[in-house]
């Protein structure tokens, strides 16, 4: 895999022309093609064809696969014949297939059956949309960096619910409660850059690195454990733009799930598995540029260096903050991260350095324009990164244009503040439920407009209600310990 240089003096995949791909498919002897895409929830789907079905033509015509009806978010059944469109920029090789095996994958547009177009509601059109509403509002290049946390598991098992049974139990060589043999424990709350033989995903995140580089051309800054006991992890990919980063975000999870899944693991990016200990999030910076110069870098802001577009856009986030909750934490379990004690943000305001806010600006450098970005600390891996990162910069180009005033940074610690003190910043809250953060989204998403189809909005909702309903319906297994003798 080789790399470029981007405008913004960024190193980023090496893109690929169809002709390209065809000839590689055979100089590499690869015996599969992937076609992979996403539903709208986030689940990464596929159908798989024997390299020599590959021709031309499927990269302008499509490749007459799909019934959207069997998608998740996608179409009814009335309207199911929908064709995939590779690109070939995604190319890579999955380096765990060899010989006969041998698979390589392309990421796919949705298109719609007979000559319809684009499908609307395809998260990757979506993400596709955003970057081109970027470019309108004058920008020429938007950079994104998420930090996606995950867990890793040495078994997990649970009863499907029944009316008279349900429970679930995660074993971890790691756990405080059940370190054996060799290993030491992890404490709650004590995880963070513990050092070999403590760590025992160290080589484990060296394999998925290796294979996100040399497959897919996706690059690393760093690996590291993360601060909860019992196998949390991070690697953190190397920033790039919108759509290029949404498809390594979807590349990241598959390649952690499958390398976990070889190595008899099993990887998840479920937000909050474990009671009493911190979750995973998925911190998202971004920042937006104009030929080669950082609009939110202003060296003579005595504050942060931030410049007053980067402040509007930081007024756009915590605008629609609740609003954004229904796309950047989209289950109901995301809802038992965002609480006070954790790490996690549950209140919206903003500063440099402060964790408790839920919109922060890095500050381990002065001087440095390459360096300056808004850290949005809301979303969790649970979203699907394409919808989350259009979001965000729907958010964002409402706080520019509308010009919002983020207000003042609060700089103290807001889960210490009392509640007076609180209001008297005017600080808001999150939502505390994934039902609160839908009735959000309901009375605040024309902010979405123009980049999102309304009935995407709709259908996510549907969908979203769908599961809160039917988890808030059923017992929980801690009731029984409050409730049972009463």
């Amino acid at each position: 895999m080789t790399f470029k240089v981007t405008a913004t003096g960024d190193i980023a995949k090496r893109t690929f022309a169809r002709e390209e791909v065809l000839g590689l498919v055979r100089k590499e002897e690869v015996k599969f093609v992937d076609l992979q895409f996403t539903d709208v929830p986030g689940r990464l789907r596929h159908v798989t064809l024997p390299s020599e079905m590959m021709n031309e033509s499927m990269f302008t015509d499509g490749v007459a696969k799909l019934d959207g009806s069997s998608v998740k978010g996608f179409v009814d059944i009335n309207e199911s014949d929908m064709l995939l469109v590779p690109d070939p920029s995604t190319y890579g090789v999955f380096p765990w297939t060899d010989g006969q095996l041998k698979t390589a994958r392309l990421i796919c547009d949705v298109r719609a059956g007979y000559g319809r177009g684009r499908f609307a509601r395809d998260p990757r059109h979506v993400a596709q949309v955003a970057e081109q509403r970027i470019r309108e509002a004058g920008f020429t290049d938007s950079l994104w960096g998420p930090e996606v946390e995950f867990w890793v598991f040495d078994a997990v098992t649970w009863e499907a619910s029944t009316p008279f049974s349900s429970g679930f139990r995660i074993s971890s060589k790691e756990s405080a409660v059940e370190a054996r043999g060799t290993n030491f424990p992890i404490r709650f709350k004590d995880g963070y850059y513990p050092a070999q033989p403590v760590d025992t995903l160290s080589d484990y995140r060296g394999v998925c690195v290796n294979y996100l580089r040399d497959g897919f051309g996706v690059l690393s800054n760093a690996h590291h454990h993360e601060v909860a006991t019992a196998g949390q992890c991070e690697i953190d990919i190397y920033r790039d733009e919108l759509v290029t980063m949404a498809d390594s975000t979807m590349t990241y999870k598959f390649v952690t799930k499958n390398v976990a899944s070889r190595m008899g693991m099993i990887a998840t990016t479920l937000p909050k598995p474990i009671f009493g200990d911190n979750a995973v999030g998925m911190h998202v910076h971004s920042s937006l540029w104009k030929e080669g110069k950082n609009a939110f870098f202003d060296p003579a802001d005595e504050y942060a260096e931030l410049s007053q577009v980067a402040r509007y856009y930081i007024g756009g986030i915590m605008s629609h903050s609740r609003a954004l909750c229904a796309i950047v934490d989209p289950t109901t379990n995301s809802y038992h991260r965002l609480v006070p004690g954790y790490e996690a943000p549950v209140y919206i305001a903003w500063s440099k350095m402060n964790r408790s806010a839920n919109v922060r600006i890095p500050a381990y450098e002065k001087g440095s324009e390459g360096a300056k970005r808004v850290e949005f600390r809301t979303p969790d891996p649970s979203c699907n990164p394409y919808l989350a990162f259009a979001a965000i910069t729907a958010a964002g180009l409402d706080g520019i244009r509308s010009k919002i005033d983020p207000g003042d940074p609060v700089d103290e610690d807001i889960y210490k503040l009392t509640p007076e003190k609180r209001r008297a910043l005017k600080v808001g809250e999150l939502p505390g439920s994934l039902k609160e953060a839908v009735e959000s989204i309901e009375s605040d998403s024309a902010f979405l407009d123009g980049i999102f189809p309304k009935d995407l909005v709709e259908v996510m909702t549907e969908l979203e209600m769908e599961a809160y309903r039917s988890v808030a319906a059923r017992p929980h297994p801690h009731e029984f310990n409050l409730y049972f003798d009463i």
